[in-house]
């Protein structure tokens, strides 16, 4: 494929794309991230002493209450400004580059994806679902609504940081040192798909999960190729993580702020064709994103 907005994405990392600069920067980047968990802890801790930090820091592990789950998608803010000290400090570039191009146009591109994005999956809750897939309320309209602005913003800083570290850091830097999209791609999300291994919570589907956590994210990095800058992706990301999250959730762990769940569990092999459903209507979505964005620009 053709990607000549890429090269304009990529500059900024050319000045300093040795590898060793970007293992350091990683390195960097988790220990701010657990600085922010830290920090965190450190806020309970004075609020809500050491027993109360300690059942909030738990609670945060199952993230099944409304507000366990935005104090765990608060956590994201240090996965967001880890990247951001890496590139200033061991590349001498701009946290701002790690965005790429300017604010308008990855707000418009940010706005097509999560707009088709909506568009598609309004039309897959039409869908009748099997009997023992039925949708269950899990939080009363008033308190959802109560919790969703907040809700919003962080799912909004969770994909923002997980784009700016993998289609943003990772993949910038990998492509400033290497021409093939084989390692600037793959790499990166192959690294994505392998965070969300999770064999205690997803037991046979834990493959599956990674097959489609995998495949989203090459369809994102092909995404912020192909525009140059992360918009498309992160809008994507965000619309896909606002129905998984505060939507429709599964029934167990990171469940806490969505208005429905489905009460099957997420390692039962009723899932695996949800799965794999799931992994289809992505890529009918990345298409339809692709479509809009290069006539959009045409």
């Amino acid at each position: 494929m053709q990607y000549t907005a890429h090269a304009a994405f990529v500059a900024p990392a050319r000045a300093h794309p040795q590898v060793w600069r970007l293992v350091v920067g990683l390195a960097l980047a988790a220990v701010v991230y657990f600085a922010g968990i830290f920090v965190i802890f450190g806020v309970l801790l004075v609020t809500s002493g050491p027993d109360g930090a300690q059942w909030w820091m738990a609670s945060m592990t199952e993230a099944t209450g409304p507000t366990a789950t935005l104090l765990l998608l608060a956590t994201f803010i240090g996965m967001a400004l880890g990247p951001m000290a890496a590139a200033r400090l061991m590349h001498k570039r701009s946290a701002q580059s790690l965005f790429g191009g300017s604010l308008p146009r990855l707000g418009r591109h940010f706005a097509i994806a999560a707009g088709i994005c909506v568009a598609v999956y309004g039309v897959t809750l039409l869908i009748p679902t099997p009997e023992e897939a039925a949708l269950q309320p899990n939080l009363e309209l008033s308190l959802w609504a109560s919790f969703l602005p907040l809700a919003l913003v962080g799912v909004l800083v969770q994909t923002g940081a997980e784009e700016v570290l993998f289609r943003g850091y990772i993949q910038q830097q990998l492509a400033a040192r290497f021409r093939s999209p084989l390692v600037w791609m793959l790499l990166p999300s192959v690294l994505f798909a392998l965070a969300h291994y999770q064999p205690d919570l997803m037991g046979d589907n834990t493959w599956y999960i990674v097959l489609a956590t995998g495949v989203f994210a090459l369809l994102a990095a092909d995404l912020t190729a192909l525009t140059g800058n992360i918009g498309a992706a992160w809008g994507l990301h965000f619309a896909n993580n606002c129905a998984a999250i505060l939507v429709v959730g599964s029934d167990g762990p990171l469940s806490g702020l969505a208005l429905y769940t489905m009460p099957v569990d997420p390692s039962a092999p009723a899932m695996q064709p949800l799965i794999l459903l799931d992994i289809a209507v992505t890529v009918a979505i990345w298409l339809a994103i692709r479509v809009a964005v290069m006539r959009r620009a045409a």
